[in-house]
């Protein structure tokens, strides 16, 4: 069975920078195309930005240009890089495939202060 675990969240001011931590176990990580998503309070879960077994990515649009994402297959982990963090971007950060999803893991929270 495929386990997700998340991790390095935390409380940042706003400007500040985060990175996260996705480390997939019971895969084929290499070959698959991941993403990374996040549900804020009282809102449904969305995307933030995928990438595929090449390293290339996307993002949504509110995220592109300060969120990167890039994976380590040897370590079967794929990282978000969370940069000029604003209010908006508290959630709780989940990590999972981009289509037919796994099981959620619990992902790790992220708050950004004014």
């Amino acid at each position: 069975q495929v386990q997700l675990v998340e991790s390095g969240g935390g409380l940042v001011q706003a400007g500040g920078s985060l990175r996260l931590s996705c480390v997939v176990s019971g895969s084929t990580f290499s070959s698959t195309v991941m993403a990374w998503y996040r549900q804020a309070p009282g809102k449904q879960r969305e995307f933030v930005g995928v990438i595929n077994s090449r390293g290339t990515t996307n993002y949504a649009e509110d995220v592109r240009g300060r969120f990167t994402i890039s994976r380590d297959n040897a370590k079967n982990t794929m990282y978000l890089h969370m940069n000029g963090l604003k209010p908006e971007d508290t959630a709780v950060y989940y990590c999972n495939r981009a289509v037919s999803y796994y099981n959620w893991g619990q992902g790790t929270q992220v708050t950004v202060s004014s």
